[in-house]
């Protein structure tokens, strides 16, 4: 968290600065969870903004320098974008960048997991955190022949893999969980296990459920909130994340740590003799 909804909201709010100039950058953090470039300020100061996208969880803002900024939001990280007569700072704001017509982006941060980088808009994809990147949810190469491949003979859980960055870019926890409620796939059925039909739905769960989330600004749990401080309101429409012990239908929500993590499931409705046991 920040996902791919989130991130992409980020990114959209961003719109409203593009061609507009960086007249200077401030930093108060010198690391985050890498050292912020030191020559940040004077490589992008009186640059213009030209483009602002997204690349699985990163935000890239290109300049027209031929320079790129990288972005990276972490676990608790967020950009906000006020008028300069209206910021006030708050405690996590590492890095302020003023633009002209009196605009500041601020990046906030609390827990440090995220980072900004600077690269050769030409070079900035050979970055080994972007070079090892999957597919985007998005890219039409990601289909049934794709992902096969990638789950050939693989013991992993589904789910592990679609939160493995290498094979599809921006998945995380909250959104693999909802994903495979929707295709109605087990989440410990490991990669081996799924046929040509279950990839097929598996796809159109992706999409569709980032997609819903997109339109709905992301989630917000804990910590995000769009450039110009709304709430997402994805939370709401929760068929089983956080939502243990209630009930879908008939049946109820489970909840188990898997890697590390919180899943939540219906083991009713996402059938599989991969599934721990639960007893009423």
């Amino acid at each position: 968290m920040p996902e791919l909804p989130e991130v992409q909201t980020t990114v959209s709010g961003l719109q409203l600065i593009i061609k507009k100039q960086i007249t200077s950058i401030k930093v108060n953090t010198t690391k985050l969870r890498y050292l912020i470039p030191k020559k940040i300020d004077q490589i992008a100061k009186n640059k213009e903004i030209i483009r602002i996208y997204r690349l699985g969880k990163y935000i890239i803002f290109e300049l027209s320098n031929s320079i790129s900024l990288i972005f990276h939001l972490g676990m608790t990280g967020r950009i906000r974008l006020l008028k300069k007569s209206d910021y006030r700072k708050l405690k996590h704001d590492h890095i302020i960048i003023y633009l002209n017509y009196n605009e500041v982006i601020i990046f906030n941060d609390p827990r440090k997991f995220g980072f900004v980088d600077i690269s050769k808009t030409s070079e900035f994809k050979q970055k080994k955190y972007i070079s090892n990147l999957g597919l985007d949810p998005f890219q039409k190469e990601l289909d049934e022949n794709y992902l096969l491949n990638k789950f050939d003979r693989s013991s992993i859980p589904i789910k592990q893999l679609l939160l493995n960055q290498k094979i599809v870019a921006g998945i995380g926890n909250i959104y693999a969980n909802e994903i495979l409620f929707d295709a109605k796939i087990s989440p410990f059925l490991p990669g081996s296990q799924l046929d040509f039909h279950k990839v097929s739905k598996l796809i159109k769960s992706i999409r569709r459920i980032l997609k819903k989330a997109i339109s709905f600004g992301g989630t917000s749990l804990k910590d995000y909130v769009s450039v110009d401080g709304t709430l997402g309101n994805f939370q709401t429409k929760f068929k089983v994340y956080n939502r243990e012990n209630e009930k879908i239908s008939k049946f109820r929500v489970r909840r188990v740590i898997q890697y590390g993590r919180s899943t939540f499931f219906c083991p009713n409705l996402q059938k599989s003799k991969f599934n721990p046991p639960f007893y009423t």
